[in-house]
C-alpha cells in the first residue's frame, strides 16, 4: 500500500478520524455499515492514481458522535462541512453501501465539488412495496449466514479472541452507530429515490453480481433514477466487490474516471 498517515482532525466540532494516502486529484472514500478497513488493497491501488481520504463516519471507529447526530441526514451535511474545511474541488466521491447511501445523500443536496460519484453497492432508497424486503436484515442475521449473502466467497470468521480489546470495541461501537443512522425507517430514506434527480454529476454504480444483501434489480433502480448513470456488475463478487475483488473494482473505477491503470 501507499505511504498512508491517519490521524485525528476537527471538523465542526466532531474528532474525524481521517485515513490518507497517496497523491494526485482528491478522492473521498465512504465505508460501509462494518466500518473502514485501512489495510484493504483497493485503497493502495486507489491511491497509484489518486489523493485518497477515507475517514471514519461519526460515531465509527475513533471519531467521536455528537449528541445531535442520529440520521444519514445529520451526516451528508457533515460531510459537505468536511469538503469546504479541507476546500476539496473536482472531487471523485465513492461509497460503499452505507458509505453509497451517505454519498447519495450529500449528491443530492449539493455536487457543485464533485467531479464524479461512484456508488457500490449502495442501501438507501426503497423500491419494493411496504411489506417487500428490499435490503437484507443485517442487524438480524447471524454471523454466518450474513457473510453467505455479503460474499460470493464467504472467507473463514474472524478469530474473536485473537483481537485486541480496542478492537473488539470498534467493532461494538461501528455496530451501535449503523443502529442509530439505518434502524428506522430500515437501511433507507423513503424520499430519497425522488430526490435522485438531482444528481448533476456523472455517476456510476458498481455491483457485486452475487450481493445478497441487496440484489442488481436494486442497482438498476438506482442507475435508473440517476440522470445518464451506469451500472457495471462485477463476477464473483458479492456486497464487497472492492474487498473480494479489488482490481477489477478499481479498473472500473480508474476507467469511469479517464485515467490509466497503473503497473
Amino acid at each position: 500500500m501507499a505511504s498512508a498517515s491517519q490521524t485525528i482532525i476537527q471538523v465542526q466540532g466532531v474528532d474525524l478520524e481521517l485515513l490518507q494516502l497517496g497523491s494526485g486529484p482528491p478522492l473521498l472514500f465512504l465505508h460501509g455499515g462494518a466500518g473502514l478497513q485501512p489495510s484493504a488493497p483497493f485503497l493502495g491501488l486507489l491511491a497509484r492514481h489518486f489523493r485518497v481520504l477515507a475517514p471514519s463516519h461519526p460515531g465509527f471507529g475513533r471519531s467521536s458522535l455528537p449528541d445531535a447526530f442520529d440520521s444519514v441526514d445529520d451526516l451528508a451535511f457533515f460531510y459537505l462541512d468536511l469538503l469546504d474545511h479541507l476546500d476539496l474541488r473536482d472531487l471523485l466521491l465513492i461509497g460503499h453501501s452505507f458509505g453509497g447511501w451517505v454519498a447519495a445523500e450529500l449528491a443530492v443536496r449539493c455536487c457543485h465539488r464533485l467531479s464524479r460519484l461512484v456508488l457500490a453497492d449502495p442501501i438507501g432508497i426503497k423500491i419494493g412495496g411496504r411489506e417487500a424486503r428490499d435490503v437484507a436484515d443485517f442487524f438480524a442475521l447471524a454471523p454466518a449466514k450474513l457473510d453467505e449473502l455479503r460474499y460470493h466467497q464467504p472467507p473463514p470468521p474472524p478469530e474473536l479472541s485473537s483481537l485486541s480489546d480496542e478492537e473488539l470495541s470498534v467493532m461494538a461501537r461501528n455496530g451501535a452507530s449503523l443502529a442509530l443512522y439505518s434502524w428506522e425507517p430500515f437501511a433507507h430514506n423513503p424520499k430519497l429515490r425522488s430526490r435522485l434527480h438531482r444528481i448533476s454529476v456523472p455517476t456510476l454504480l458498481i455491483w457485486g453480481e452475487s450481493d445478497g444483501i441487496v440484489s442488481t434489480q436494486y442497482g438498476e433502480a438506482y442507475r435508473d433514477a440517476i440522470p445518464g448513470a451506469t451500472l457495471e456488475i462485477i463476477p464473483e463478487a458479492g456486497h464487497l466487490p472492492q474487498i473480494e475483488q479489488p482490481e477489477a473494482f478499481v479498473d472500473r473505477v480508474f476507467e469511469f474516471a479517464g485515467v490509466s491503470r497503473a503497473v
